[in-house]
């Protein structure tokens, strides 16, 4: 073999090296550029402090393993950091996409929120369930797709709804338990109060306290099963305020929240032809 052709074939094998452990990251970083200036021009157009929060399962790196998202410790540092930085003046726009997490970082975020001086708005593409609708009940505005769907707020105690637990004793009789399922019906009950009391608290300005009471009861009680979704229509009939005007943006950022690469799509869809005036 002449030298040129191994130098060629040396080049070749270290740029699919390259490609093999870089690629992954450099589509990554390319996503996240586009995501700034997305998020940059929606600020602009909306004249407020944008900020996103959103959950989907992603895969960075050689092996492409997929990384499970939920509202976390990190999640409520970056949001305070990120409202704390937020002119007082400007509205904020908290972009949700999440199927829950941490009642505590839920909470940190959501009165973090309730605080801002100007007004805020929390904008639901797809789905904002558990924390996500914890956090959603403390803006000024809330804006869903409209098919897209909040959750009630019952706490949850490991595998087991707080409210299950308590109905649990209570029809079984407390005699008739033992002492582990006792301590877990006491402090799901307090879990209850807790979420409850602060659910109204978020509430009780925008509704009158009458009302607030009543949305608390409601979403913290375990009527529906956790994942019950509460769709802008029955949001509607509840009482809460809900709107539909979600930015054309907001799908647009969705898209760059890819699922990973190496996993087959499920969904294909084909745009309607649509024929341009003057042409065949």
């Amino acid at each position: 073999m002449d030298p040129l052709s191994g130098f060629i074939g040396s080049l070749i094998w270290w740029i699919l090296v390259f490609y093999l452990l870089m690629g992954p990251q450099l589509q990554y970083r390319q996503l996240q550029i586009a995501r700034a200036k997305l998020l940059e021009k929606l600020a602009k157009k909306r004249n407020s402090t944008v900020i996103t929060m959103i959950h989907r399962q992603e895969s960075i790196g050689f092996f492409g393993i997929p990384v499970y998202k939920f509202i976390s410790i990190e999640d409520s540092e970056e949001i305070l950091r990120a409202i704390r930085m937020a002119p007082k003046d400007k509205p904020i726009d908290l972009i949700i996409h999440t199927p829950g997490g941490l009642v505590l970082a839920a909470t940190q975020i959501a009165k973090a929120l309730k605080d801002h001086p100007a007004e805020t708005r929390v904008i639901v593409p797809h789905y904002a369930m558990s924390g996500g609708t914890l956090i959603a009940l403390a803006a000024d505005k809330i804006i869903m797709d409209p098919h897209a769907v909040l959750g009630p707020v019952d706490p949850q105690l490991g595998q087991y709804p707080a409210p299950s637990i308590i109905r649990a004793v209570e029809q079984k009789g407390a005699e008739k338990v033992d002492d582990q399922t006792l301590i877990l019906a006491d402090v799901a009950k307090k879990a209850i109060n807790q979420v409850q009391e602060f659910v109204y608290n978020l509430l009780k300005d925008k509704y009158g306290e009458e009302k607030a009471r009543e949305l608390a009861q409601i979403l913290t009680e375990g009527r529906w099963t956790h994942d019950y979704p509460i769709t802008v229509e029955h949001a509607k009939e509840l009482g809460l305020h809900v709107e539909t005007d979600v930015p054309e943006e907001v799908y647009a950022l969705m898209e760059l929240y890819k699922q990973p690469l190496k996993q087959r799509g499920t969904v294909e869809f084909m745009p309607y032809p649509v024929k341009q005036q003057g042409k065949d």
